[in-house]
């Protein structure tokens, strides 16, 4: 016999053995008819499709589950931030209802009031933009006009009208101000 038909007869035809879950050939298989082998086939092929079908409704259930935690991300992100503020409407309202109003208290109470909101609106990562004195930056700052003045360089803020804010260092609003341009020489 040569070496030719020896490996061929060694060799076995890639579906006459079976392997079993470790990769490895059973011994039984050998032992087993046409119609076990087919019947153990269709069972593992049962169940692979049941173990398929499990992995795809788990995969669903994880896309429904993050799309309903995004839409209550989404839904509640100012909860922290409402509550903060409600205490500020709870100040106001104690406020207006004391009978004994003068305007000096009124004042006292108006100043302590945009102090506590100054230090929410820090606490939530807003920041004030106030501008005066500084040079124009088109970023942060609105040019609502040009003013003509020798106390300070041209390009420097001399009024702001309104103040800006950022929130986490994005812009939310920017500051409007007057900005300050060479005088005219006579």
């Amino acid at each position: 016999m040569n070496q030719k038909s020896k490996d061929k007869k060694d060799e076995k035809e890639p579906f006459d053995t079976e392997l079993d879950e470790e990769g490895t050939q059973s011994a039984n298989d050998e032992e087993l008819s046409f119609e076990e082998q087919l019947e153990q086939a269709t069972n593992k092929a049962e169940e692979n499709w049941d173990k398929y079908l499990r992995a795809v409704a788990e995969m669903e259930n994880i896309r429904k589950r993050s799309a309903r935690d995004i839409e209550n991300a989404r839904k509640y992100a100012i909860e922290s931030f409402a509550k903060e503020v409600i205490t500020v409407v709870d100040t106001f309202e104690m406020s207006m209802e004391s009978d004994d109003l003068n305007i000096d208290d009124l004042v006292s109470g108006n100043k302590s009031t945009m102090q506590l909101i100054k230090n929410i609106l820090e606490q939530f990562g807003v920041t004030m933009i106030d501008p005066h004195g500084e040079p124009f930056n088109p970023e942060f700052h609105e040019a609502m006009s040009m003013q003509q003045s020798d106390k300070v360089e041209p390009g420097t803020i001399l009024t702001v009208y309104q103040k800006g804010y950022t929130l986490n260092d994005r812009l939310l609003r920017p500051a409007r101000v007057v900005v300050a341009t060479e005088p005219e020489e006579k």
